[in-house]
């Protein structure tokens, strides 16, 4: 059988609603939805929201409103789900979702951005070591990983319009690049980029500067798989025809 999962930043679930999400939704055949950055909380939703046909969800909500969140979207009953990584300061604002199944451990993460200052960058790197510590103690009890989200980091020069201009910017920064550098090393496999070597394309642009009419983007959106799926994966893509948010979404195939 196969698996089909996709991965969206909406920036914001209940805009993302009116420009026709839901829709979307119910034509991407896809067995996992991954969403970040939904800006609500359950109580804040339309049933088109909190119960799409063929899909059960699960939320993480910020206590802060209108910020952060993820929500996964499964048409098959997990094990399992956790929300969040176990440590207090990296769980307040409703940036992992954990699902455990049978195949393998699906985690659906909106990793923090660096931009607003040194400190912030420093949480988000303490943020990745946070998470990688968490896959790797699935790895080493045997148990295949796929993560996704939105990493808020461009690893490599090809992954970005205009990687000179952007190297003292957060997300191209060298010890951010440093941190995502980790996830490799430890055994996590960048999908796109193994099937793709040499293609250009990005999944987030600026809004106010129109840069995505101009085709000035960052690839910031990623999935990841441990190396035991490696050949599993049948395809990865990034859908940059499709509008609605300052990212689009990206996909993953596997075989099974």
């Amino acid at each position: 059988m196969t698996w089909k999962l996709l991965s969206w930043n909406v920036n914001g679930i209940r805009a993302a609603e009116k420009k026709g999400f839901p829709d979307w939704l119910t034509t991407t055949g896809a067995d996992l939805v991954a969403v970040q950055e939904t800006k609500a909380s359950p109580d804040q939703l339309s049933p088109a929201l909190l119960n799409p046909p063929g899909y059960q969800a699960a939320w993480s909500s910020a206590e802060r409103k209108g910020y952060s969140g993820t929500v996964t979207y499964a048409r098959q009953a997990p094990l399992k789900v956790i929300e969040g990584l176990g440590e207090g300061r990296f769980d307040t604002e409703g940036r992992t979702l954990i699902h455990e199944f049978e195949p393998f451990v699906f985690f659906n993460i909106y990793f923090p951005n660096g931009g607003r200052g040194p400190e912030w960058v420093a949480h988000k790197l303490a943020f990745y070591r946070r998470f990688l510590a968490v896959a790797q103690g699935y790895m080493q009890a045997g148990r295949p990983v796929v993560v996704t989200g939105d990493f808020n980091t461009a690893y490599a020069e090809i992954d970005i319009a205009r990687p000179k201009e952007n190297v003292n910017h957060s997300g191209f920064m060298p010890e951010e690049r440093e941190g995502l550098g980790e996830f490799f090393a430890a055994g996590l496999v960048d999908t796109f980029r193994t099937l793709h070597p040499d293609t250009v394309k990005y999944s987030w642009w600026d809004q106010v500067t129109r840069a995505r009419e101009r085709g000035v983007g960052w690839r910031l959106d990623y999935f990841m798989v441990s190396t035991d799926l490696k050949d599993r994966v049948l395809a990865a893509d990034i859908h940059d025809e499709v509008m609605g948010s300052d990212h689009c979404p990206i996909s993953l195939v596997l075989n099974f």
